[in-house]
C-alpha cells in the first residue's frame, strides 16, 4: 500500500505543481509608425511619427499561411505602438501590420515599410518577453521643402 501511495505521489504531485504555476508574463510588441516626409523609403531627419494609427500584430500557420492569431493596437503621442500578445506562437510567422493612418496627408503605405517581422516564442534563446519591431510606415503624395539638402547629406557621407 505504501508503494502505491508513493507511487501516486511522484505521478501526481508534479502534475499539481506544473498546473498550479502561474503563466508567463505576456510578449510586449513594441515598435514605430512614421511618416516619410522626403519619400525616400527610409527614416530621414526629416521623418514624423505618427500618433494615433492604427497596427495590428498577425500570427499565420506556417503550413497553410491561415492567420491564427491577430492583436491590434494604436500608437501613442510619440508614434510608438505597444500590443501584448499572451501565447507562444512557435512555429508561425508574425508581422506588426500598418492598418491605418490617423493624418490625411501621410496615408499612403510606403512600399516595403507596410510589415515587420517579429519572433514570439520563448524557445529561441531570447531571454526578454519585450519585441522590438522594426518601424513601419505611410509616405506623403509630396516630399515637403528641404529633402533634397537632406539626402544630399547621405551622399556626401558615402563618398
Amino acid at each position: 500500500m505504501a508503494k502505491i501511495l508513493l507511487l501516486i505521489a511522484l505521478c501526481v504531485l508534479p502534475a499539481l505543481v506544473s498546473a498550479s504555476r502561474p503563466a508567463r508574463s505576456p510578449f510586449l510588441v513594441q515598435g514605430r509608425v512614421y511618416c516619410d516626409t522626403c519619400r525616400c523609403g527610409f527614416e530621414t531627419a526629416a521623418t514624423t511619427y505618427i500618433p494615433g494609427a492604427k497596427v495590428k500584430v498577425e500570427c499565420k500557420d506556417r503550413k497553410t499561411n491561415d492567420v491564427v492569431y491577430s492583436r491590434e493596437g494604436t500608437t501613442d503621442s510619440t508614434g510608438v505602438y505597444k500590443i501584448f500578445v499572451a501565447e507562444d506562437h512557435k512555429d508561425q510567422y508574425c508581422d506588426a501590420i500598418l492598418v491605418k493612418s490617423s493624418q490625411d496627408d501621410c496615408k499612403t503605405v510606403s512600399p516595403g515599410r507596410d510589415r515587420a517581422r517579429v519572433i514570439l516564442t520563448r524557445y529561441n534563446g531570447i531571454a526578454s518577453d519585450n519585441r522590438y519591431a522594426n518601424s513601419i510606415g505611410f509616405q506623403k503624395e509630396e516630399a515637403v521643402s528641404g529633402c533634397a539638402e537632406i539626402l544630399r547629406t547621405y551622399q556626401e557621407e558615402d563618398e
